[in-house]
C-alpha cells in the first residue's frame, strides 16, 4: 500500500523560502515518477513540479526557476525547495505519484495514482 506524507509547510513572507518534503512508503520515488502539485482556495487542483524515473524534471511556467524538485534516493524522499515565494503561491501543496507516467503528463491530475495529504503553505505580501 502506498503512503505520501508531506511535511515543511508554513507561513512565510513574500521573497523567503520553504522546503516540502514527502516521505514515502510502498513506493519507491527513484524509480517511477511523482510531482508535486497545489491547490489555492476556489481554484483547480494544478501541477507544480515533477520528475519522472529517468531525473528528467518538469515545471510549471510559474514556478520555474523558483522552485526546484529533487529527491533522496536513500531516505526515499521527494523534495520540493521553494524559493522567491509569492501570495500567488499560496495553497495546499500535495506529493504526488504517478505510476509509468511519462514526462509530458508529469503535471497532469489525472495522471496521479496516489496522493499526499497535503501540506498548507502561506505566504504573505
Amino acid at each position: 500500500q502506498v503512503h505520501l506524507v508531506e511535511s515543511g509547510g508554513g507561513s512565510v513572507q513574500a521573497g523567503g523560502s520553504l522546503r516540502l518534503s514527502c516521505a514515502a512508503s510502498g513506493y519507491t520515488v527513484s524509480m517511477d515518477s511523482m510531482a508535486w502539485f497545489r491547490q489555492a482556495s476556489g481554484k483547480e487542483r494544478e501541477g507544480v513540479a515533477g520528475i519522472d524515473r529517468d531525473g528528467r524534471t518538469k515545471y510549471a511556467a510559474s514556478v520555474k526557476g523558483r522552485f526546484v524538485i529533487s529527491q533522496d534516493n536513500v531516505k526515499n524522499i521527494l523534495f520540493l525547495q521553494m524559493n522567491s515565494l509569492k501570495p500567488e503561491d499560496t495553497g495546499m501543496y500535495y506529493c504526488a505519484a504517478a505510476p509509468w507516467v511519462a514526462r509530458w503528463r508529469l503535471l497532469t491530475p489525472s495522471a496521479v495514482g496516489y496522493w499526499g495529504q497535503g501540506t498548507q503553505v502561506t505566504v504573505s505580501s
